[in-house]
This record gives C-alpha cells, sequence and structure tokens, in this order.
C-alpha cells in the first residue's frame, strides 16, 4: 500500500532526503514470462514520464542496454555434446527528453530443446508486481504523480483556509494515543472562545464524529475504506460545509497511523503529533517523518505514569533527537494535567492569523 498510494516516497523526501542530504532509490525486481508485456512508468523530478515496457510486443519509448547470455545444451542418441556459447549483446536505444539515462537490464536464457525463456528484469525502482488474472501484466508506478496531484491540492486548501481566516491543524498519532478523547475535552474547553470545526478520518464508522457530536462545533466523518490516510482532495471537498459557521479553528483528526499521514500534506498550518506514554520512549526515533515534521507533540495519558515502568523525560529525549525545534506538551485529557498549555498553545495560532 505505501508504494501504491506514494507514502514511501512522500516519508523519504519528507525526512530521510531532506535530513540526510542524499537521494534515494526504490529497488524492484520484476519477473516476466513469454506472453507477458509490462509497463512501467517512471516521471522523474523535472516532470519528464519515461516507458518503459518489456515482453512479447517491445515498445520502448526510449531503449536501454540489455546484455545476454546464451547458454545452449543439445544432447544426442550415442554421445552427448555440450555446447556453450557465451555472447554478450548491447542494444542502445536513444531518446530525447533534454536529458539522458540509461535503465541496465540483465537477461538469462536458458535454452533446451523446448527453448523456454525466462526473463529476469531489474529495475531501480521498488513495487511489487501487481496480480492480474489476465495473460498479459501490466504494472504502473505513479508514486510521484500521486504525490504531485494531492501537493497541488493541498497548496489550494491552505490558501483558502487562509483567505478564510481560518487555523488548521492535522493531529497524527497511532490508534489508541486518545486523539478523539483529547479533542472532546478541548471542543468543550473552547465553547465560546473560539469557533471551531472537526474533520475526522476513518476506515470505517463514524464513531468519533458521533463523540464529538454536540459540543458546540460542526462535525464531519470521512470514511477512507481501505486508505491508510486522509488526503488533500478529500480535505478539499469537506472545507467550505464543515467551516462555513464561521471557524477559525479546524482540527483535522488524520486516520490512526504513524507512517502514511506524515507523507501527505493536506493544506494543515501545522501537523501536531501525539504519543502516549504506553507506546514506548523510542517511539518518536521509530518513526521519525511524523515527529521530525510536527510543529509540537503532546505526551498523553501522563495520568497512567504512576502506574507505568517509563520515564517521560525519555520521551522528550527520543522528540527532540529527530526535532531538535519541537514543542513539547505532556498532558491528560482525563486529570486535566497539561490542558491549560495546550489550549494555550492553540489560541496563540489563532491570534497569530
Amino acid at each position: 500500500m505505501c508504494e501504491d498510494c506514494g507514502c514511501m516516497e512522500g516519508n523519504e523526501r519528507a525526512y530521510f532526503a531532506s535530513r540526510d542530504g542524499h537521494d534515494h532509490d526504490h529497488g524492484h525486481t520484476h519477473v516476466h514470462r513469454a506472453g507477458e508485456i509490462h509497463i512501467h512508468i517512471h516521471i522523474d523530478r523535472d516532470a519528464h514520464v519515461h516507458v518503459h515496457a518489456g515482453g512479447e510486443a517491445p515498445a520502448h519509448t526510449h531503449t536501454h542496454p540489455h546484455a545476454h547470455t546464451h547458454s545452449h545444451s543439445h544432447e544426442h542418441d550415442e554421445h552427448s555434446h555440450i555446447h556453450d556459447h557465451s555472447d554478450t549483446h548491447d542494444h542502445g536505444h536513444s531518446h530525447d527528453h533534454g536529458h539522458s539515462h540509461d535503465h541496465g537490464h540483465s537477461h538469462e536464457h536458458t535454452h533446451e530443446h523446448g527453448h523456454t525463456h525466462d526473463h529476469v528484469h531489474s529495475h531501480d525502482h521498488a513495487h511489487a508486481p501487481l496480480p492480474s488474472q489476465a495473460r498479459r501484466t501490466k504494472t504502473i508506478a505513479l508514486e510521484t504523480s500521486v504525490l504531485a496531484q494531492n501537493d497541488v491540492l493541498a497548496t489550494k486548501n491552505r490558501q483558502w483556509l487562509k483567505e478564510k481566516g481560518v487555523v488548521a491543524i492535522n493531529l497524527i498519532s497511532s490508534p489508541g494515543s486518545g486523539k478523539t478523547y483529547l479533542l472532546e475535552k478541548t471542543l468543550d474547553a473552547l465553547q465560546g472562545k473560539i469557533p471551531c470545526a472537526v474533520i475526522t478520518g476513518d476506515m470505517q464508522t463514524d464513531n468519533d464524529a458521533r463523540r464529538m457530536m454536540g459540543k458546540g462545533a460542526p462535525v464531519v466523518q470521512i470514511e477512507t475504506r481501505s486508505a491508510c490516510h486522509l488526503s488533500a482532495q478529500q480535505i478539499e471537498e469537506q472545507l467550505e460545509p464543515v467551516v462555513s459557521g464561521g471557524a477559525k479553528l479546524l482540527f483535522i483528526e488524520n486516520v490512526g497511523n504513524l507512517v502514511c499521514p506524515a507523507a501527505f500534506d493536506l493544506g494543515e498550518l501545522q501537523k501536531i503529533a501525539l504519543v502516549s506514554v504506553v507506546e514506548g520512549e523510542d517511539k518518536p526515533v521509530k518513526y521519525p517523518v511524523l515527529f521530525h515534521g510536527a510543529s509540537a507533540t503532546l505526551l498523553t495519558k501522563t495520568d497512567l505514569l504512576p502506574h507505568l515502568d517509563v520515564d517521560i523525560e525519555n520521551y522528550k529525549k527520543s522528540v527532540l533527537k529527530v526535532q531538535p525545534g519541537a514543542q513539547i506538551i505532556s498532558l491528560s485529557a482525563k486529570s486535566g494535567e497539561g490542558m491549560e498549555e495546550w489550549l494555550r498553545y492553540l489560541e496563540k495560532l489563532v491570534d497569530g492569523i
């Protein structure tokens, strides 16, 4: 799923490449059987589209050097002769996109009397071949275009929110960290102070939306079905109806997931990461993309600390390892500890628009 929806590309772009100062490769291995056609679409950083096709009907928009090694074994009635032929052929193809690059394919052919051919292609962009019931299969990798389209819509959302004077924050955490309960208490505390609205995402059910009803804020539930994150398009479709009542603070409660939501810009002003004290002191360094990109990290469920063998200072150290400038707020929505600091943080965001 990560490769299909683009979040692997997005996470590496958001953290590893920018932080470590190097690019990255995706390694794919594709196996092509006789009678199959494989199509690989690669969109590079300069927005050039490259299509590679292999199989029965090779149709290359550009071609690649191919190295072939042939071994032939022949067996005769009274004696046997084995002839080994080792040939290397380079087939050069050229195309002009204003730049040049090579894709190397390695083919190994073993010929017996039935001449069965197995073709093994090695590509540098990872995704698993999609299953197909057809005799000819086509696999299309479009991670980069998915992210590009999402970023365009996210920019549109951000501009629209700015024009309306609405602050949007994207709450991201693993399932069970207390996002919904925190939002319930936050909406209660802000009634009559800051007009709020909520967009909440889950794969199924409207349970979270129903929990937040009646707390002075319009709430919209997005069911993502099998998707592991909200997208900018889903947010765009709900923005106008949910903030039409004059909301100044929009909470986006993302799908419970520490990986995929971090890769997708929704047009929010800030990402807020949550991690509960029961999840492990090293969670931020295990999932650095989210905590690196979050302006603030909330350490939730602190009322449980007396019952746990954990040190909250280690949580804070883990956060600061991946985001030295992060604001860290320790709180318990149940006991109320730390809620004042959290509410002040939100009030400053709204006052700053």
